[in-house]
């Protein structure tokens, strides 16, 4: 008896050990693949703000583009970036949260709802360039729009939709049932349930997921290549079907080039979009710690 109980002593300790030494190569192939990926973070980042921030002053916010490195600005970018967010947040934000109300709160659960929730999920992962052919489609070519602001804001709404769809459901679904179960004992509406009781306890997941799309539409350039927004343009936007040009589009366009100087200034161009999609995210955070405080 002690012979076997001491077998089985030294087998209980063997497969301890094993998996203490599985444990130990698995936390040792995580730490590498964390230390290669900030590696390689690292350098890019020493790469771009070495080669921009000499690069970034005034002149640089105020002057338009130019076929000169010196007298080369990114005001038309900026502005025409803002022009083209004024369209896309509040499109993508009304039909994104619309939707997925409808489909958490009102529409039947039946095959037909699950195929539409299958659709939109399968469409966050459609490569950029699809919406952008979609885009030139129906706003450029049915429309009339041409390359306006409102050809590629609502293109850039139409890609970032499914994500705010499937962000706002996923928000939704996390409200307690105890809580509109509540509402309802009360004598509430439907309506008045999701306007007083969803929807405030769902916006810290609504609003982060929408914000880190919208990050996504300020930062995509294949959309707007092919809906055929301009990459060199000296004036600014005075209405929604002008023509503009964007952050990314003017990043392109100097990186195309061969001289050096711009090649410097596509870095520059880069710190400044990498500021907002920080600063972007950096509001989703304090929105979503706000509520959850509350």
């Amino acid at each position: 008896m002690e012979n076997t109980a001491r077998v089985k002593s030294e087998e209980m300790v063997g497969r301890i050990d094993g998996r203490l030494m599985k444990n130990k190569v698995v936390k040792g192939i995580f730490l590498t693949a964390t230390i290669f990926t900030s590696i390689i973070l690292v350098v890019l980042l020493y790469r771009i703000i070495s080669q921009g921030a000499p690069y970034l002053s005034w002149d640089f916010f105020q002057n338009f583009a130019s076929r000169r490195p010196e007298q080369a600005g990114i005001k038309a970018a900026v502005i025409g970036t803002l022009w083209m967010m004024s369209v896309v947040i509040p499109t993508a934000a009304i039909l994104g949260v619309g939707t997925a109300i409808y489909l958490e709160e009102y529409a039947k659960k039946s095959a037909l709802t699950r195929w539409i929730q299958m659709n939109i999920s399968n469409l966050a992962g459609v490569p950029s360039v699809v919406f952008g052919l979609l885009g030139l489609t129906i706003f450029v070519r049915v429309f009339g729009f041409g390359n306006s602001v409102l050809a590629a804001g609502f293109t850039m709404a139409l890609l970032v939709l499914p994500v705010v769809i499937v962000a706002a459901q996923e928000a939704i679904r996390a409200v307690p049932n105890e809580l509109k179960e509540a509402s309802y004992g009360l004598g509430a509406t439907k309506w008045q349930t999701i306007y007083r009781v969803v929807l405030p306890y769902a916006i810290p997941g609504i609003a982060t997921g929408s914000i880190l799309a919208f990050s996504r539409a300020i930062g995509e350039t294949a959309p707007l290549i092919v809906v055929g927004i301009p990459t060199f343009v000296a004036f600014l936007p005075s209405g929604y079907l002008d023509s503009f040009t964007a952050l990314p589009m003017q990043i392109y366009n100097w990186t195309s080039r061969p001289q050096l100087e711009f090649h410097n200034l596509a870095a520059a161009g880069i710190i400044i979009l990498l500021g907002v999609l920080i600063l972007m995210n950096s509001v989703a955070v304090w929105i979503r710690n706000r509520y959850q405080a509350r």
